[in-house]
């Protein structure tokens, strides 16, 4: 398919330069290789798009190559994809593609896994090699993956706004007696016709069903006085958005209002923590010591905020790093992550704004500018 948007996609360069990084990572963790499942971190480092089956279906990265192993019957739809140039290596139906990584490797040392392989694949693994050559790649690749370059950056950048211009889309048509479905399909539509996928979520609610952090089952009818929350995201280039916005058509409710301000100061007290080098636990201590100080939680108890304050954001809607207490991991400057604090009162109403941050060397800086006022969402 053409190319319709203004922000560049991610070069096949690029992606050589990241097998390049991994590469390294996996000569100083002495690793003779690194097998990709068919996972975001296959398309990561190949470029390949694949969703997992029953048949193992990946790459393997070793210090000398990068070998596709692929299924019969699939390599002619495999070399229809994007995808790194490299060698294509076929097993067949009665055969085992275990096996065939297995005669790949040798007798070269630990092959570290990609920590979304699938379990089935990992058991056949280790009946070839041995469970004591197999390592977790999780850490390697996450801590490559969560440092995003200039290009993903931008990629993220521009659908952030693109899913933003959506929300006000979605803003201008509501009105009392409109379904949350409707809003719902018409945000999915909007998403599509603006060149990015379909939304790959879209959490649509009203009234009390705003106090559930991810939504009602079943539709809605919007009332007169309801609250509303809205939650959605899309891809473009593989890369998601993620943007919630929670208000109301009239002013007037004070105990929302209040409890909006809330909200968003904890919101801002996240973003005033995400300092170089601090830790990501210390931006959650900061959304909490704020919702402490206005008498609410504290930790988890509601009302109060559920959950984390956010989640790191890239070719997976939640990924590293995680804004969550206990979490150690410095911020450090090409780190991107949601800054979502809810806060929920169980049986009334729920308030999530969500914008999202990335990191620069001096200091954060947002994807897009958070709401401005309970009645007015967007800045």
């Amino acid at each position: 398919m053409s190319w319709q948007h203004p922000v560049p996609r991610i070069t096949d360069e690029e992606r050589q330069a990241r097998l390049s990084r991994l590469r390294q990572v996996l000569d100083a963790e002495g690793l003779a290789g690194m097998l990709l499942g068919p996972s975001e971190s296959l398309r990561y480092f190949t470029g390949l798009v694949w969703h997992a089956s029953e048949r193992f279906l990946g790459a393997l990265v070793t210090q000398s190559g990068l070998y596709y192993i692929v299924p019969g019957f699939e390599r002619s739809r495999v070399e229809t994809l994007p995808h790194l140039p490299a060698e294509i290596l076929e097993w067949q139906e009665e055969e085992s593609s275990a096996a065939l990584v297995a005669r790949l490797l040798g007798e070269r040392g630990i092959l570290a896994l990609d920590d979304d392989m699938p379990l089935y694949f990992y058991h056949a693994l280790a009946a070839k090699l041995g469970a004591e050559r197999l390592a977790n790649g999780g850490a390697l690749i996450n801590g490559l993956r969560r440092i995003k370059s200039s290009a993903e950056i931008a990629l993220i950048h521009y659908v952030m706004n693109l899913t933003l211009d959506v929300h006000k889309q979605a803003h201008a048509l509501l009105k009392p007696g409109i379904r949350a479905s409707e809003v719902a399909e018409f945000i999915n539509r909007r998403h599509r016709e603006a060149g990015a996928s379909a939304s790959t979520f879209c959490i649509v609610s009203f009234g009390e069903a705003t106090s559930l952090p991810h939504g009602a089952d079943g539709d809605q009818i919007l009332g007169e006085d309801d609250v509303i929350l809205v939650d959605t995201g899309a891809r473009v280039d593989g890369y998601h958005s993620d943007l919630t916005r929670t208000y109301k058509l009239k002013a007037g409710d004070t105990v929302f209002e209040d409890a909006w301000a809330i909200e968003r100061e904890a919101q801002q007290a996240v973003f005033d923590a995400a300092k170089i080098g601090a830790a990501c636990s210390s931006l959650d201590d900061a959304a909490r010591a704020v919702l402490a100080k206005h008498s609410l939680g504290p930790d988890y108890k509601l009302p109060g905020l559920p959950h984390r304050a956010g989640h790191g954001l890239g070719l997976q809607i939640h990924e590293e790093p995680y804004i969550v207490r206990g979490n150690a991991t410095k911020l450090a400057a090409g780190m991107c992550f949601s800054n979502e604090p809810m806060i929920v009162f169980p049986q009334k109403f729920g308030i999530r704004l969500e914008d999202h941050i990335y990191m620069t060397e001096e200091g954060p800086r947002w994807f897009t500018q958070p709401s401005k006022s309970p009645t007015e969402p967007f800045a």
